[in-house]
This record gives C-alpha cells, sequence and structure tokens, in this order.
C-alpha cells in the first residue's frame, strides 16, 4: 500500500503548481522553523496516564476519551482539522490499513482535534470513516500532553488568504491546534506509546503504529 510520505509527496507537487508561489513560501519556512525547533521537552514518556477531558462526538453530544475507548486499549490520533489536506491523507490511510488490522486486535482507533463537531463530521463522512472522531474544545488533551500549538502570524496570513481561519472552526475560538501526534494508551488508560510529529506535514505511518502495539 502507498505510504502516507508517498501521498504527502505527491500533494506537494499538485499543490507547487496550483497555490500562488509566495504562499507556498510562508508555509516552508514555518515548517522548517517546526523541524528546528523539534518535539517539546514536555511531552510524557511511556508509562505516564494520558489526560482526559469533556470532549464532544461529531453530532455535539458529550463523551469522553474513556468512554470512548469503552474499557479497550486505543490508538488515539490528534489532528489539526478537516481543513488541513495532511489529515485528511493520513486519516484516510488510518481507515484503510489500520482499522482492520486494530479491530482483529481489540484495539480501538479514536482521532481528536480541537475543532468544532460539524468539523468532526465533516472529516468522518467526507474521507468515510468508520472509526470514533471527538473534538476537544480547548485542547484539553493536547496541552497536557505537551503537544499544544499554533500557526505563525505569517502562516495564518497566509491561511487566511486560501480562505481559513483557525479561530473560526476551532471549538474555543482560538488558534491552538495539536501537533500531528500518535499515543497508544492501553486498557488502564496509561501510556505505552507516543510520536510527535512537530512538522506538520509528516505523520505516524500505519505499519509503526502496529509495531507499537504489538509490542505493548
Amino acid at each position: 500500500m502507498t505510504s502516507i510520505a508517498e501521498q504527502v509527496t505527491r500533494l506537494q507537487e499538485g499543490m507547487a503548481g496550483q497555490a500562488p508561489a509566495e504562499i507556498l513560501a510562508v508555509f516552508g519556512a514555518e515548517q522548517a522553523v517546526l523541524d528546528t525547533a523539534g518535539v517539546p521537552s514536555g511531552v510524557p514518556a511511556s508509562g505516564a496516564a494520558m489526560p482526559d477531558g469533556d470532549l464532544l462526538d461529531a453530532h455535539g453530544t458529550a463523551t469522553t476519551l474513556e468512554k470512548a475507548r469503552g474499557g479497550k486499549p486505543a490508538v488515539v490520533v490528534f489532528y489539526r482539522g478537516a481543513w488541513c489536506p495532511y489529515c485528511n491523507i493520513a486519516l484516510r490511510a488510518y481507515e484503510q490499513q489500520l482499522v482492520p488490522e486494530l479491530s482483529a486486535r481489540g484495539v480501538e482507533l479514536v482521532a481528536i482535534s480541537p475543532q468544532k463537531p460539524d468539523g468532526s463530521l465533516s472529516m468522518q463522512e467526507t474521507n468515510e470513516l468508520t472509526f470514533t472522531v471527538l473534538s476537544d474544545p480547548g485542547n484539553q488533551l493536547a496541552g497536557p500532553l505537551g503537544i499544544l500549538t499554533a500557526p505563525s502570524e505569517e502562516a495564518r496570513g497566509a491561511q487566511g488568504a486560501l480562505g481559513l481561519d483557525v479561530t473560526a472552526v476551532n471549538a474555543d475560538g482560538t488558534a491552538g491546534i495539536p501537533m500531528p501526534t500518535t499515543v497508544f494508551v492501553d486498557a488502564s488508560g496509561v501510556i505505552r506509546w507516543i510520536d510527535v510529529h512537530p512538522n506538520y506535514t509528516t505523520r505516524s505511518e500505519p505499519a509503526a503504529i502496529l509495531a507499537a502495539v504489538d509490542a505493548g
């Protein structure tokens, strides 16, 4: 199967022929800064408790990560929002390549973003996702995990030029978004593996996630 990295390369090649060069230059500069900064120092290690909060499902119903897990281990994917093309690529790949494998292992897959529930529903319907997609107003989970960030001022300007205002789609009206992160949580709610991607153009590959699940 085609890797997420390969699909991203194709996406970027297509963008180079469509989006204005000055817009792409802003995003490229932001990605370079993120690469240099690397993974934040406050990210918890394996063995730490997974944070939880007052979440909303794709229909706006109150829930929590613990409820969504239903007592099972889970792969928890933090993504930026339905507006992010890299997130769409990753979640589609997880639907196709991870869902059957995780189901066979008795492991849930849960995707979380700070966007409003209608954004979660759009993500779920557009990509025909069968796994749980939740909204985390205020980044109640991303904050304690140390993965909370925000687009630079220049990047927000470039997003605006493309018709996107993150504060309008986020449930709390801020520009806060998580670094794309995958966490494997055991049945008791303990983190067993965490993979943070400061550069939002990259993601945890399905094979790496399954290896972490199998390693327990």
